[in-house]
């Protein structure tokens, strides 16, 4: 236990004499390159003031990139990421029907969810915030119904906030009610769509609205890829996605900072498969 202690104490005063060396170093350094009369840039930064090109500014940690899905494969997540789903949670112990307490009701089947007409939606236990989220979906091969009514779903970030899933392949619709349309609020770039039946993938990097009492004083933000394209870049979403009646949508409500991702029960046979996601600074 003692011989422990001292090679711990060792250990620390030796990444102290290492640190102190290296700030040193780099204190000459700066000597020498303001004895040439060389320019000396700073950056103010989170971890604090430092030299353009500093070798003791923090380094980012190092994780995993995971692998990319195949059409038949899905792939795996980045080291750092909270795998929401990856198809060995058969019972979906990590997720909870509509009301937050009852057990989802989906199918779970050769690594992948679907959803069940009238189970209502899908909820995390979790609860998240601004967020990177992953999600990959394939509508129904066999094509059934037309518009709003042939492969609906959606992602909802906050439980809130809708990403439309639309069998948008060749099927005219409302076009913020079209597949990756924040919807009712925003129109997706182009549409990207797969084929009924192909998988697809959505990135979405999402920061969350912040509130003070009623009012919001920061409105949430979405940059979306589908299927590795940019269809929203960096946009405003102005209120809130809930429908409201043929031509009305909801606004924002107050809430709190962190709520589950849910997944809609539309009526479709919608499946789901590979969903992680990575938290975010606000």
């Amino acid at each position: 236990m003692m011989r422990t202690a001292l090679l711990c104490v060792v250990v620390c005063w030796l990444a102290i004499l290492a640190g102190c060396t290296t700030q040193q170093a780099a204190k000459q350094e700066i000597k020498q390159v303001a004895e040439k009369g060389e320019k000396l840039q700073y950056v103010e930064t989170d971890t604090g003031r430092w030299l353009i090109h500093d070798v003791n500014r923090p380094a980012p940690p190092v994780i995993s990139p995971g692998t990319g899905s195949t059409p038949s494969q899905a792939g795996q997540a980045p080291s750092d990421a909270i795998v929401l789903f990856d198809g060995t949670d058969t019972d979906l112990s990590g997720w909870t029907s509509g009301d937050g307490k009852s057990p989802a009701k989906w199918i779970v089947r050769d690594d992948y969810m679907e959803a069940v007409k009238r189970s209502g939606p899908v909820k995390t236990k979790q609860k998240f915030g601004s967020c990177q989220l992953h999600v990959e979906f394939a509508t129904p091969s066999r094509v059934t119904g037309s518009s709003q009514g042939r492969g609906n779903s959606g992602v909802f970030l906050m439980a809130n906030y809708e990403v439309q899933i639309l069998d948008s392949y060749d099927n005219e619709t409302y076009p913020d009610g079209q597949c990756a349309a924040l919807y009712g609020r925003a129109v997706p770039l182009v549409n990207v769509c797969r084929g009924p039946g192909e998988w697809q993938s959505y990135d979405i990097i999402f920061h969350r609205p912040i509130f003070k009492g009623e009012e919001v004083v920061k409105k949430a933000t979405f940059t979306i890829f589908q299927n590795g394209v940019l269809v929203h870049d960096h946009v405003v979403l102005v209120g809130g996605t809930g429908w409201k009646g043929k031509h009305a949508i909801s606004d924002y409500e107050p809430h709190e900072d962190k709520l589950p991702i849910m997944l809609q029960d539309h009526g479709n046979p919608v499946r789901f498969r590979n969903i992680w996601i990575r938290e975010l600074a606000d």
